[in-house]
């Protein structure tokens, strides 16, 4: 299989290009710096010079690939969340999904697995989420929502995967490194009261899924990519505590969260008690369906 990839050099990114070309399937990925990606990407994935929100040649070499897995997007906690990030921020979605989506709608790939975030469902409290709940009514729910209309297009010729990513732990970056800082100092422990239930996936398994959704015929619609137990932020922090041999019990108050990141402050305290029900009805089998074993691999 020809699979075509988009946000190549990200963490799932690079983790995906190296399981696609381990089981022998042909890897194109996109990349706005073709030097950056050849020293972050591993051997045999072709490098396509590009920018997945500006229309260009890549166009044409979407439309000859069998799939695409399309993960571009300017990273969301990349900084604090002013006028103008906000507006990158939602750009490099929404325009990257629509051009992709124009290709494949025009008869390029047959299979496009978009991705989205667990951000498609608000705030909720502690109400069970899955694929068959409704959109929540926040910026992010609504930006979320406006992502995967942009792959709707594409419907017309492919099957559309609208992958909703829970919080993705990997030793390689993203969130982990951040949610350990304070533990390594000693000085870790829960977000406010740490009532909020936080979805998350261990990075072999947000690729488990991805590949997944390329495999099977019958997933097509939104998909939750995260591990079937949510856990609350605080057993998040005390397990943290646990695996790290430190305590666990210097809680940040939200004041001093929204004080630190500003409006990212409604994202990183948002509850979304996500479970993965279509994976499962697919006997899709986690590597890592609890916390603790996931971060003793990732942090051993």
């Amino acid at each position: 299989m020809h699979v075509f990839v988009t946000g190549a050099t990200g963490i799932v990114g690079r983790a995906l290009c190296g399981a696609l070309v381990s089981r022998g399937d042909f890897v194109t990925a996109l990349s706005r710096s073709a030097g950056s990606a050849a020293a972050r990407l591993p051997a045999g994935v072709r490098i396509l010079e590009g920018d997945p929100a500006a229309p260009g040649r890549w166009q044409e070499e979407l439309a000859r690939a069998d799939a695409c897995v399309h993960l571009a997007g300017e990273p969301m906690a990349a900084g604090r969340l002013t006028a103008a990030r906000k507006a990158k921020v939602a750009a490099s979605r929404l325009d990257s999904t629509r051009l992709v989506a124009e290709v494949i709608a025009a008869g390029g790939p047959e299979v496009l697995v978009s991705g989205s975030a667990v951000g498609f469902y608000g705030s909720r409290g502690d109400e069970v989420l899955d694929e068959t709940s409704p959109p929540g009514g926040d910026a992010m729910a609504e930006l979320c929502r406006r992502w995967e209309a942009a792959a709707v297009p594409a419907t017309a010729e492919a099957r559309v995967v609208l992958l909703r990513t829970g919080i993705v732990l990997s030793d390689q970056g993203g969130a982990l490194p951040e949610l350990v800082r304070p533990f390594r100092l000693f000085a870790g422990g829960p977000l406010g009261d740490g009532a909020f239930w936080q979805p998350w996936i261990h990075l072999a398994d947000e690729v488990g899924l991805i590949l997944l959704a390329l495999e099977d015929g019958k997933i097509a619609g939104p998909l939750c990519a995260s591990a079937p137990e949510p856990v609350r932020n605080r057993d998040l922090a005390a397990t943290l505590g646990k695996v790290l041999h430190r305590p666990a019990f210097v809680s940040t108050p939200a004041l001093a969260v929204r004080l630190a990141v500003g409006d990212l402050a409604d994202i990183v305290l948002a509850s979304q008690r996500m479970v993965p029900t279509l994976a499962n009805e697919c006997g899709y089998l986690f590597r890592f369906p609890t916390l603790e074993p996931a971060l003793r691999d990732l942090l051993a």
